[in-house]
């Protein structure tokens, strides 16, 4: 696509007599000089920074493919930026364990210019958060994100480049879907605007400063803007706000093969775990923005064609944090004779044997009549064969504790409704354990509990982990009840325990049943 921008420095000419002193307005490209510029991008790293068990991905072959690209691009007179969608943290146990450290430290040798704040960074408490802040030589953005007293930016809102006189300005934008999909706590005095809101006041001005203007998201790529029960995404911001060159997103983990162009705006992703390295090229000249080219590269993406070796100062750096991580992790905790279905594309859409794996566990450790999973919570599977205390981590990384609450039939009848009633493809769909119920146009019907019908009268203890109880994915607040109880174990130490004592774990036996939605 070509797209003229001349018309901006007319504009710019004209309002910077009245724009506000604080305001730089800078002047344009020069003219008939062809300036190239290449946008490399990843997003959803979540904590793979070493290779695979199959020898795929890690930040090491990622090195020497970005290197050998910024020198190509380099002879040829180009820039190169690299941005990242965001969600660096969560994912697998070495870097849970070591908060993300190996991952900034990696993003730094590999020399990101910026990434964007994603809903996962607020996993752990703000202080972790702080601390990657300062580890990280390059932006967290975030332009919706603001302190809900001051109504300041809690990060940057945006950075901007000088490349030989061509400006670029990269804006940040965070998922308004955050505060449900986190600790509360995490969250606590901090108020996520909408995107297109904070876009719409600031991406003029941004034009006035700069050639081109790059959004780095994580809020997800909806096609057609369809985004269900998700908040909405690149598409309608892109749809919403004109200026936008390029959006560089995340969050939804889809790999766009072809760049989704939208009311001029392209719109890319590299899916997740750096599993591609995404490549946009463009050409600018005299206001005309040009894509020559876009491709996912892949970063030896099968264990038969792995081509891109490792870059050894990336292997010196991240070694010694991979090998701690071993250490933490190392042990086997049981077997299991079939995989336990714990992918995305599955616990979000259905209930599977590992959503009643774990609310077994849970009713077990508690003696709890019944148990209620969120399949977001869910972030792994385990395959066949041995268990080890890393395959516990890498499906329970939250580090969430177990509690439970007492409460009456009726008010399990009521919490039920609301919960049974969480839509397909979200993180908040249910997964139950010693309950058996219809659930039928937004209705429950002949509930039972331990074989029986529900009592409203009786009094029935219902174990749950502390992010739902707390009203994470919009569930049900349950930590004002007075039979609330945060027993503080440990989630993946509850899962951990009941394999021991139940392992050799037999499939059959965890299979979905009692819950039948219509």
């Amino acid at each position: 696509m070509t797209r003229n921008k001349n018309w901006k420095w007319l504009a710019a000419g004209i309002s910077a007599l009245v724009i506000s002193a604080c305001t730089t307005v800078n002047p344009p490209a020069e003219k008939d000089q062809k300036y190239k510029l290449t946008v490399l991008h990843t997003n959803d790293h979540h904590g793979r920074f070493w290779q695979d068990s199959k020898g795929r991905y890690g930040m090491a072959a990622r090195m020497t493919l970005v290197e050998s690209i910024r020198k190509e691009v380099k002879e040829e007179g180009g820039h190169v930026l690299l941005l990242s969608g965001g969600d660096i943290n969560t994912g697998v146990p070495e870097s849970d364990m070591q908060d993300a450290i190996p991952d900034f430290k990696g993003m730094n040798l590999l020399g990101y210019d910026a990434m964007a704040v994603g809903n996962h960074e607020f996993d752990n408490p703000r202080v972790i958060l702080a601390m990657q802040q300062s580890l990280a030589e390059f932006p967290f953005l975030s332009a919706n994100i603001f302190d809900a007293g001051t109504g300041k930016h809690v990060f940057e809102p945006y950075t901007t480049f000088d490349l030989d006189g061509l400006h670029i300005a990269v804006v940040g934008f965070t998922t308004t879907d955050t505060p449900k999909q986190t600790s509360p706590e995490n969250v606590k005095g901090l108020d996520f605007q909408s995107p297109v809101a904070v876009a719409s006041k600031l991406i003029p001005e941004l034009e006035k400063q700069s050639d081109i203007i790059i959004a780095t998201t994580h809020m997800g790529h909806y096609q057609n803007g369809n985004h269900g029960t998700n908040a909405p995404g690149d598409v309608t911001l892109a749809r919403s706000v004109k200026g936008i060159d390029l959006i560089v997103g995340g969050h939804s983990q889809d790999p766009l093969f072809k760049p989704d162009l939208q009311n001029g705006t392209y719109i890319v992703q590299a899916q997740e775990w750096g599993k591609y390295v995404g490549r946009a090229d463009f050409e600018y000249t005299n206001g005309q923005l040009t894509l020559t080219s876009y491709q996912l590269i892949p970063v030896n993406g099968s264990e038969e064609n792995k081509v891109i070796p490792e870059n050894q100062a990336m292997l010196s750096l991240l070694s010694p944090y991979q090998e701690k991580g071993q250490q933490l992790v190392e042990g086997k905790v049981g077997a299991v004779d079939q995989r336990l279905m714990g992918e995305r594309s599955e616990v979000r859409f259905q209930p599977t044997n590992l959503g009643t794996l774990l609310t077994e566990a849970l009713m077990e450790k508690s003696g709890a009549d019944l148990a209620v999973m969120n399949g977001g919570g869910i972030r792994s599977s385990i395959n066949s064969g041995e268990i080890t205390y890393k395959d516990v981590l890498t499906v329970l990384p939250f580090g969430n504790t177990l509690t439970t609450v007492d409460m009456t039939g009726k008010e399990i009848l009521e919490y039920l409704t609301v919960v049974a009633n969480k839509p397909a493809n979200s993180g908040a769909f249910a997964h139950f354990s010693g309950v058996e119920m219809l659930i039928k146009n937004q209705q429950l019907y002949n509930v039972q509990i331990n074989g029986k019908a529900v009592d409203p009268e009786k009094s029935y203890k219902m174990a749950i982990l502390s992010f739902s109880a707390s009203g994470g994915d919009k569930y049900p607040n349950l930590m004002d009840k007075p039979g609330f109880v945060d027993t503080g174990y440990l989630d993946a130490e509850v899962l951990k325990e009941y394999i021991e004592q139940n392992s050799p774990l037999r499939v059959a036996d965890f299979q979905p049943e009692g819950v039948i939605r219509q």
